[in-house]
């Protein structure tokens, strides 16, 4: 699934707190190279939940067409 800006930077303040907490070597390579690093994440979600955000998304996206 794709991974919002958003999602970016909270990932990122996440390896960031994990290094200051453990000082984790993996978390150091991370970061050192994050433009590298970042694709290889990718964002989990319930199936459910990414149905609900895409309906959401479409209704939003029709109000904004009615309204225009």
């Amino acid at each position: 699934h794709d991974m919002t800006r958003f999602d970016a930077i909270r990932l990122r303040q996440l390896v960031e707190a994990h290094l200051a907490h453990t000082k984790s070597v993996v978390a150091q390579r991370l970061l050192a190279d994050w433009d590298a690093s970042l694709p290889r994440f990718k964002k989990v979600m319930p199936v459910d939940y990414r149905r609900a955000l895409t309906e959401m998304q479409a209704e939003q996206q029709q109000k904004a067409k009615s309204a225009a």
